[in-house]
């Protein structure tokens, strides 16, 4: 395999570190020189070399100044540049060929500052700040007080300046970028470039001798920070030394200096670089807010990134894949205290986070990069010259899960989310408790339990929510179905896992699901919501103030039960997938981009469809749909096309009654796994990605009495994706611990309220731990159960909802910064459940969906940076959408049709046009609709594939590592559940089944046993477990684990609950009343 080859195959970037020379005689050159009076006007040239243009100089007089001493902090204002010596051949000076940023082939101890129990080194605790009190100068001025430090550094300011077009691009100033140009610029040896210089002072030396830099840091940073971040990929680099004992996992690492990077793979090859020979360590980062600068450099045919000062890691793993090569995998993190001061107010040095609550959870591990690290691991050992003898196996994990946690709910919960209600940056728990009408708030404790709970009041029989800032206001709000009340509720967090009383809006008969985001693009979050008994969807565009306009319906098929909302037609529309349970199919609905939708496409799926999910499951950058069947015992799955159309389905075993599907990695290599609640079996499934889109067979996890919901999350903070699902007959909530391999711990259950239908997962709080909502849908309330940072929550306290809820959803509607709730309710309503700084949530709204509104998701479906809702109408055989405002309020819904009883949905650009597109599962209809977006909130007709009978649940992933979304599809009806690859066109493929045990119901993605290869946990509500199965390298699911869980398990979430890095589990069991944690204990 040739470099190119590679190039071609993955977006791979690979950088040497510019490591500082162990030499400290010759690690820094200064000299006194003294100013010139002449100034060196330089004249560009047509020729070119290195692409650069050549540069000859004319002399012309300018004043002299004196210069800027070291460590004299008077401000100088300036209006001329001190002067330093040129040299008499600077006539044709260029860029050099060699990039000596990238390279390095010593190593020093002081390039890295670790953050670990002790530390020797005072600079780690030292902030950069103060430099942002400087004024905007131009680059000139900015320098001035670095001559007396850098060689000749006027010469090259000019050369930066005049090589700077009149018009830079991403409407940078000519400074600006001129200030990053100098940044890239090599200087003629021996002396040291300012790059070298000045990251010299930010790694070795003492903040005060920063100073003189500081207003030149303020035009570099300011011009950095006002670059778009890069999308989040692995960026690589390089050593040649062996630095494996010096990181080992867990090790808390920052890079003070300004590290640059690369896309291009040919700097592996080259002796320049790491060569083929000898010790090297290469570092892959999941890095966030890099920012390419190739528009603003020196070497313009390089695709350089840069990473800002202070940028913060912890390793997650080691592997050596050949002989003399060490790869370690770190991972980005926001730090929590200031490490690099913005440049100027409101400056974002990370990007702003978008809530995509389609997935069932807030904070999820960017499966694809894992996937492509698996990958490039093999690529860049053959690209190195390092033969293998035979393939050396990634560490796989038999048990993840040994260990569960159980607790109560309210009666019969079906329904679990995820998220940071209280934002404390544990993961917490929301289950639905569907004859309490209440939802459970799990507080997480970052240990992986849950021992508080805080109930919200819904419609009547609340059944599925979600969760965004409908209002703007930064914190999480939640949108429900409300079956009997025909509404939906929206519940306005205030980001201390506290709501307002909910604000209902009528939609259609029984609202079943709801999902949301920007299907409008008006920057304020919509929501789409199924109407089961009408058959109809109804969109709900929303407004800045966070309510909603009145709905909009769109014909659905027989049973919308489920809906979810992606961009499937890449048109940068968002459009959504509606399950129809009544006709066993799923409908695909393009938005318009104006919150209208089109034409729909109805996919055939398994029997009585219950959740829909869309991911890229076969890594072909095509999302693709899972669909879990809750008639039978499979999920299908449906694989994309670029138009936004599927393939037909391919079924998978999973539990008795799948109705509940989430897709994650939970074994950490790096494919997208199923998990899948089991209505029948009392369990969940577990089917882990073997790479392709195929899944190995399931494993299966105990739970309480009719798991309703499954959701992923990391409760615990170790970075392994655990589970959380609702018990529907036993009123509690399972909690699931991964244990590092995708195994997981034995179920811990909460108390919920009764019948506990669905749940998300996400900090309601603020206190940055992971918190659970569970709806109650006997008792019409939401139970926030907070978490406690290590897997376990806290006691519970419930949210009455006064409706019969039935799914839940998660997300910032008011934009507050604090989690909301939106919960369908089976009055046919979805109500919006906003949080506040008190974690209490308050219902401030209920908007009227169709009939039995089964499932719900929030996203932005028209590019208006608000959440909107989306759920599936189970009778009308619809989704309706209702757009966000941004401030808790949605438009009134429109809806779509799609197959017949619509259950789940999920939301991805399938076909990659940057607009939402949506999967659904038709439960009745043995097949997803895939709704291709418009952009605008509106979708297209549906576009309908294959799955299982009864698919109740769909998720979407990327399966097998081809940059496309696939479809899981947990099929009820015939305990399996189905893969269906996306194609690039947003298309997908044929499904493939796999087994599973009885009642397959939520599916969730996740490396369980930590082998980087993607798992899939089923929950089987009729086995009463949770199953995982196990992903291959040949991308297909082969073995599997099973935890039992209480009765009826109906929902599930992985997530890290005990921040150990780790996937754990939880579970709901409807019938039991209770929630299981399932930890997990992998290494």
């Amino acid at each position: 395999m040739t470099i190119n080859d590679i190039d071609n195959h993955r977006h791979l970037m690979a950088v040497v570190l510019d490591i500082e020379s162990t030499d400290d005689e010759s690690s820094i050159i200064r000299e006194n020189i003294d100013v010139q009076s002449q100034h060196s006007i330089i004249v560009l040239e047509d020729s070119k070399s290195n692409d650069r243009q050549d540069v000859k100089f004319d002399d012309t007089k300018i004043e002299n100044e004196p210069i800027y001493k070291l460590n004299d902090y008077e401000d100088i204002n300036r209006d001329l540049i001190a002067q330093t010596e040129k040299v008499a051949d600077k006539t044709n000076i260029n860029c050099k060929q060699h990039n000596e940023r990238m390279v390095d082939k010593t190593h020093s101890a002081h390039n890295r500052k670790l953050t670990k129990t002790i530390n020797i080194d005072k600079l780690d605790s030292d902030p950069i700040i103060g430099y942002a009190q400087e004024r905007l100068l131009p680059l000139a001025k900015a320098c001035a007080s670095l001559c007396s430090i850098i060689y000749d550094l006027s010469f090259y300011v000019q050369k930066a300046l005049h090589e700077t077009p009149e018009e830079p691009a991403n409407e940078l100033t000519i400074d600006e970028s001129a200030a990053i140009r100098l940044y890239t610029m090599e200087w003629e040896e021996p002396h040291r470039s300012l790059y070298s210089e000045l990251n010299h002072t930010l790694k070795k030396e003492s903040r005060e001798n920063l100073r003189p830099y500081f207003k030149y840091l303020k035009l570099l940073v300011t011009a950095l920070v006002k670059l778009p971040c890069v999308p989040p990929l692995p960026i690589w680099r390089g050593v040649t030394k062996n630095l494996s004992a010096e990181f080992p996992p867990g090790t808390i690492v920052t890079w003070w200096a300004f590290s640059s990077c690369t896309t291009e793979l040919t700097v592996l090859e080259s002796n320049m670089y790491l060569g083929n020979t000898g010790a090297r360590t290469l570092f892959s980062v999941e890095a966030i807010n890099g920012r390419r600068v190739r528009d603003h450099s020196c070497f313009v045919t390089e695709e350089e990134i840069i990473l800002l000062p202070g940028t913060r890691m912890i390793v997650q793993s080691q592997l050596s894949p050949a002989t003399d090569l060490y790869i370690i995998h770190l991972k980005q993190v926001i730090p929590e205290d200031v490490l690099l001061e913005p440049p100027f107010e409101g400056a974002l040095l990370y990007p702003k986070p978008k809530y995509y609550w389609y997935r069932k959870k807030r904070f999820v591990i960017p499966l694809c990069l894992i996937a492509i690290l698996s990958i490039a691991a093999i690529i860049i050992s053959s690209v190195l010259g390092t033969q293998f003898g035979s393939k050396i196996p990634a560490y796989r994990c038999t048990d993840p899960n040994p260990l569960s946690m159980s607790s109560e709910t309210g009666q019969s919960p079906i329904y679990v989310l995820s998220g940071d209600f209280n934002n404390d940056n544990k993961v917490d728990l929301a289950v639905l408790n569907q004859v309490d009408q209440s939802i459970d708030l799990f507080y997480g404790n970052g240990q992986g339990t849950f021992p508080s709970q805080i109930t919200l009041v819904t419609g009547l029989t609340p059944l599925s929510m979600i969760a965004a800032d409908f209002d703007h206001d930064q914190n999480i709000d939640l949108a429900v179905t409300n079956q009997i009340d025909k509404t939906i509720s929206i519940l306005y967090g205030n980001g201390n896992a506290a709501f307002l009383t909910q604000t209902t809006y009528t939609v259609g008969k029984r609202p079943r699901s709801v999902t949301t985001g920007y299907f409008s693009n008006n920057h304020t979050l919509d929501l789409i919501v199924t109407n089961y008994n009408d058959n109809t969807i109804s969109v709900l565009l929303g407004t800045d103030d966070g309510s909603f306009q009145l709905q909009r319906t769109y014909p659905a098929g027989k049973g919308p039960r489920s809906v979810i909302s992606d961009d499937f037609n890449k048109d940068n529309n968002l459009d959504f997938v509606v399950v129809n349970q009544g006709e066993n199919t799923i409908s695909v609905f393009f938005g318009n981009g104006n919150g209208v939708f089109g034409s729909y496409l109805r996919y055939a799926v398994g029997e009585s469809p219950d959740s829909v999910i869309a991911h890229d499951f076969n890594n072909d950058t095509i999302l693709d749909l899972a669909v879990a069947n809750y008639g039978g015992t499979t999920i299908s799955v449906l694989y994309g096309n670029d138009e936004g159309t599927f393939g037909f389905q391919v079924t998978f075993e999973a539990g008795n009654g799948p109705n509940s599907i989430i897709a994650s990695d939970f074994n950490n290599d790096g494919q997208e796994d199923l998990v899948v609640a089991n209505w029948r079996d009392n369990t969940v499934s577990v089917l882990f990605n073997n790479g392709n889109g195929s899944f190995h067979q399931r494993q299966t996890y105990a739970t309480g009495a009719t798991p309703s919901a499954v959701i992923a999350a990391d409760f615990n903070k170790d970075y392994r994706m655990d589970l959380a699902v609702t018990n529907y007959d036993e009123n509690t909530i399972s909690i699931l611990i991964n244990n590092n391999s995708g195994q997981f711990e034995s179920q811990i259950r909460y108390a919920t309220g009764k019948k506990p239908r669905n749940m998300i997962s996400n900090d309601f709080n603020n206190d940055n731990k992971a918190d659970l909502a569970v709806i109650n849908e006997a008792d019409g309330t939401i139970m926030l159960i907070l978490g406690n940072d290590d897997g376990t929550f806290q006691a519970r306290v419930p949210y009455l909802l006064k409706k019969t809820s039935s799914s839940i959803a998660s997300g910032d509607f008011n934009n507050d910064n604090k989690l909301d709730l939106a919960v369908t309710n089976t009055d046919n309503t979805v109500s919006i459940l906003l949080g506040d700084t008190y974690k209490i949530f308050q219902i401030s709204m209920s908007y009227a969906t169709g009939i039995n509104p089964t499932s719900i998701i929030s996203t932005d479906l028209n590019n208006d940076n608000n959440l909107d809702l989306i759920l599936v109408n189970q009778d009308d055989n619809n989704l309706s959408i209702f757009i966000g405002d941004g401030h808790g309020s949605f438009q009134n819904s429109t809806t779509y049709d799609v197959g017949k009883r619509p259950i789940s949905i999920v939301s991805y650009d399938f076909n990659h046009d940057k607009k939402m597109d949506l999967a659904v599962a038709n439960y009745d209809g043995k097949n997803i609709s895939i709704l291709f977006g418009n952009g605008d909130g509106t979708f297209e007709s549906q576009i309908m594939y294959k799955s299982g009978t009864n698919p109740c649940s769909i998720i979407s992933i990327d399966l097998n590592n081809d940059n496309l979304m696939d479809l899981i599809v947990a099929n009820e009806g015939e305990n399996t559940i189905s893969v269906l690859f996306g194609n690039t066109n947003g298309t997908f493929q044929n499904q493939i089944k796999y087994k599973t045990n009885k009642g397959p119901c939520t599916l969730l993605p996740g490396d369980f046993n930590r082998d980087m290869i993607m798992d899939i946990a089923v929950v089987d509500k009729r086995s009463t477990i949770v199953e995982l199965l196990f992903g291959t390298s040949n991308m297909t699911l082969e073995s599997q684990k099973i935890y039992p869980t209480g009765n009826w398990p109906c929902s599930a979430i992985s997530n890290d609950f005990n921040e150990d890095g780790k996937i754990d589990l939880a579970v709901i069991n409807r019938d039991s009343n209770s929630i299981f944690i399932f930890l997990n204990t992998c290494q």
